[in-house]
């Protein structure tokens, strides 16, 4: 791997650096508002590795859903990572364990910089821009456990109710199209419907594969 490809793909992520790490602080206090502690959430950040699945799966433990529930969420939150895989997989060499490493710094982010007008992804700018965010996202989440073991309990400060705020800022910048507009409307209506008559956390699972189905179609 050319030093350089991975030089660049530093320099083309240093903009989202100060979002991932701000981000990954704010996960870790709301983290802990759903009772899960900060080396749990550190060691979630650096081996998950993807923001709306980590979300998802606190928010659901948090309103007392089932483990079943929330990773059956992450897995269809991370499912677009695998059309990303299937992408990126030519360029990736070496051992399966290699392999496996580098995969895990493939995000929405490190895999837009790096692919070229002819699909083909720079496997260096993958792992450069890769790595310097899962560094920023994972240091962000430290900093937020720490802040929040300071804070004391961050219900009493409302940060519980900032679950959805979260959400919805993630699912903005998405809805650039009516398909998208649509997927989201489906989800949000499944929810809705099913909160009175579901356990917790049903209703996120539900509403997330709703708003594949609107996509996918």
């Amino acid at each position: 791997m050319p030093r350089r490809e991975f030089r660049d793909g530093v320099r083309a992520i240093l903009g989202l650096t100060p979002a991932a790490f701000a981000f990954g602080a704010s996960f870790a206090v709301l983290a802990r508002a759903a009772g899960v502690g900060g080396v749990a959430a550190t060691v979630m950040s650096a081996t998950t590795f993807a923001g709306s699945a980590q979300v998802a799966t606190v928010s659901i433990l948090g309103t007392g859903g089932g483990l079943a529930a929330a990773v059956v969420a992450a897995l269809l939150l991370n499912a677009r990572y695998g059309a990303i895989s299937v992408s990126v997989a030519p360029g990736f060499r070496g051992s399966l364990l290699r392999r496996l490493v580098e995969s895990q710094l493939i995000v929405d982010e490190s895999w837009a910089v790096s692919v070229q007008p002819d699909g083909r992804v720079e496997r260096g700018v993958l792992l450069g821009a890769g790595a310097t965010l899962w560094i920023f996202w994972t240091t962000g989440t430290v900093a937020g456990a720490v802040a929040g073991e300071a804070i004391g309990d961050p219900n009493r400060l409302g940060l519980d109710g900032a679950f959805p705020a979260l959400f919805l800022a993630l699912l903005a910048p998405q809805l650039r199209s009516r398909r998208a507009v649509a997927a989201a409307a489906i989800g949000a209506a499944i929810a809705f419907a099913l909160i009175p008559f579901t356990p917790a956390g049903v209703p996120i699972v539900a509403a997330t594969a709703g708003c594949l189905v609107g996509w996918r179609r």
